[in-house]
């Protein structure tokens, strides 16, 4: 399940959650694409061999869809600002095992989170702040 949350004005969330695997392989690959640009992730995402990236692609895609369509941004401005992977819960299951004993698999889950933020928006307050850096001055 996909959510959207969105609490900056220059800035995407997409929340990814129960995704079927485990948080600390999920984090493997995160850590790889934090503070990248979005063409740069996705180049990234297609090329790593673990399976972990195509549901991180498939929110990162997301995500930038989101920022496009809803709130007008373009894809080549958007950078990844906040990149977190939370574990979620853990389905358990029985496997029948001899002499009528049972086995316990946990299946983990986990929560990703992906916010994606637009740097013109930034890079046009930092000139307005060093113009008025300079007036006060």
């Amino acid at each position: 399940m996909i959510k959207r949350i969105e609490k900056n004005l220059h800035e995407v969330y997409t929340l990814g959650q129960h995704i079927r695997m485990s948080a600390h392989k999920a984090r493997r690959v995160i850590d790889q694409i934090r503070g990248r640009s979005y063409e740069e992730t996705l180049m990234i995402l297609e090329l790593m061999p673990y399976r972990a990236c195509y549901p991180i692609f498939k929110l990162v895609y997301s995500a930038a869809a989101n920022a496009s369509h809803n709130r007008g941004f373009k894809e080549a401005n958007l950078v990844i600002n906040k990149a977190q992977v939370n574990e979620g819960t853990a389905s358990k299951r029985l496997k029948p095992r001899a002499r009528g004993r049972s086995y316990l698999i946990k299946r983990p889950t986990c929560h990703i989170t992906i916010v994606l933020k637009d740097i013109s928006f930034s890079e046009k307050n930092m000139k307005n702040f060093s113009c008025a850096q300079k007036n006060l001055d």
